[in-house]
């Protein structure tokens, strides 16, 4: 009963935010056009994969693979982002769903190429355990996965004490406990193995290359 209110509140306040970040999301998205383009050469992808992006947004990641010729699918949950990103797609190998990345409607072992990025910090740890759960179930066995999210915050008091605040005044109320978590320990016991740790955007974000190590096993 009680995971059920922690999902129905989530999902209304994600709803909302969502909303409203869809208006002024194409400044984010500049600010990380630099990370998409990193993130499409570590991933070394090959011509003939599928490629899932995970809450998609306005799709610009979906479009970085597009742009080089590759069969990409971006799900988000929010109406509002896919409008957009629907609008923006003049490519034929994309396609767009409205979709709960915590139960995603595509078979297991389906793609070769998984991405998550700036995602998992806007959701409670339950939520975040279940997507990472979906992603796993859906990529195929030793598939790449991506996972772009902030970095650990910096040794440095002051530093760490001023990076923290102000992320705070934008992101939702979910950051502060993803900002004191180790999301490397949960991508173990869903059996997402790290292989490359890459800072990216000055240190502030970090691209995750993980392999998918458990993709068939009990509970996927």
């Amino acid at each position: 009963m009680l995971a059920a209110i922690m999902d129905k509140e989530y999902y209304e306040y994600t709803s909302k935010f969502a909303s409203g970040l869809a208006k002024v999301y194409g400044i984010a998205d500049f600010l990380a056009k630099p990370t998409r383009a990193k993130v499409a050469t570590i991933a070394n992808i090959r011509s003939d994969s599928r490629i899932l992006d995970v809450a998609t947004g306005t799709g610009e990641l979906v479009f970085t693979f597009a742009r080089k010729g590759l069969d990409a699918t971006g799900v988000d949950l929010s109406k509002d982002m896919l409008r957009i990103a629907r609008k923006n797609n003049k490519y034929e190998k994309t396609s767009f769903a409205i979709a709960d990345a915590a139960n995603m409607p595509f078979k297991g072992n389906l793609f070769d190429v998984s991405c998550i990025s700036l995602s998992l910090h806007d959701m409670p740890f339950i939520i975040r355990e279940k997507v990472l759960r979906e992603i796993a179930r859906v990529s195929k066995p030793q598939s790449i996965i991506i996972i772009v999210d902030y970095a650990p915050l910096p040794q440095n008091i002051i530093l760490r004490f001023l990076r923290y605040h102000i992320t705070r005044l934008y992101e939702t109320k979910y950051y502060g406990e993803f900002a004191r978590s180790d999301p490397r320990a949960l991508l173990h016991r869903m059996g997402i193995e790290v292989m490359e740790d890459t800072p990216t955007l000055f240190g502030i974000l970090r691209i995750l290359k993980c392999t998918n190590t458990r993709a068939t096993s009990i509970g996927f």
